[in-house]
């Protein structure tokens, strides 16, 4: 499977780089035909370092108190903070970063992150946003706990409807042909093509 994969980089900064399977993958929403790597993103220092300050071009002029990660997103979302806290607007800022737990596609802050998101504006940082429902949900998880959320900073991801700013560093059109479906309408499942791997955010394990 892995023959099938190929580098996108970004055209902002060359640093900055998915891998791209196609193939047959399952996700916890839907099926793709594409695998999206982000690995390297998400774990090695000079690309997390240039995700994080594109990110921060693009919310230089945000207030930022306190930054949501998911999907292993933490390193990044620790850059993010740095750079935003010697921006204009949020200079000398002392920006938490926070990972909060995710169950059955809800957010829940234990007592000790809540005065972290309460009475704060908070930006909220994932890899992949295909769909939209994992982001609305956090969204309305942080407004849910008295937070005010300030913007969506993600990897991958397609156009979908969402309240606050949202910002992408690769989108459907640096995958050619990507497309995503529900498990009960996939043309793939239907035409007898196996599931090559199961994808989440550690990654993919093949079948």
């Amino acid at each position: 499977m892995e023959r099938r994969a190929y580098d996108v980089f970004s055209s902002a900064n060359s640093e900055v780089t998915i891998k791209v399977i196609p193939g047959h993958f399952a996700t916890r929403h839907s099926h793709v035909n594409y695998c999206v790597d982000m690995t390297k993103v998400k774990s090695d220092l000079h690309s997390s370092k240039a995700a994080a300050k594109l990110f921060c071009d693009a919310f230089s002029s945000t207030p930022v108190d306190t930054i949501i990660t998911l999907d292993r997103m933490k390193m990044v979302g620790a850059f993010l903070a740095h750079y935003l806290s010697h921006s204009q607007l949020n200079k000398g800022q002392n920006i938490a970063v926070i990972t909060p737990e995710i169950t059955g596609d809800k957010m829940i802050l234990r007592d000790n992150f809540l005065p972290y998101v309460k009475d704060k504006n908070v930006l909220l940082v994932t890899a992949s946003a295909t769909t939209g429902k994992d982001v609305r949900s956090v969204v309305e998880g942080i407004e849910y706990y008295g937070g005010t959320p300030v913007g969506v900073a993600n990897v991958f991801g397609a156009a979908f409807e969402c309240k606050v700013p949202h910002v992408k560093l690769f989108g459907m059109d640096d995958v050619n042909d990507y497309a995503s479906y529900s498990p009960v309408d996939c043309p793939l499942c239907k035409k007898g093509v196996k599931v090559d791997a199961v994808v989440n955010s550690y990654g993919y394990s093949k079948i």
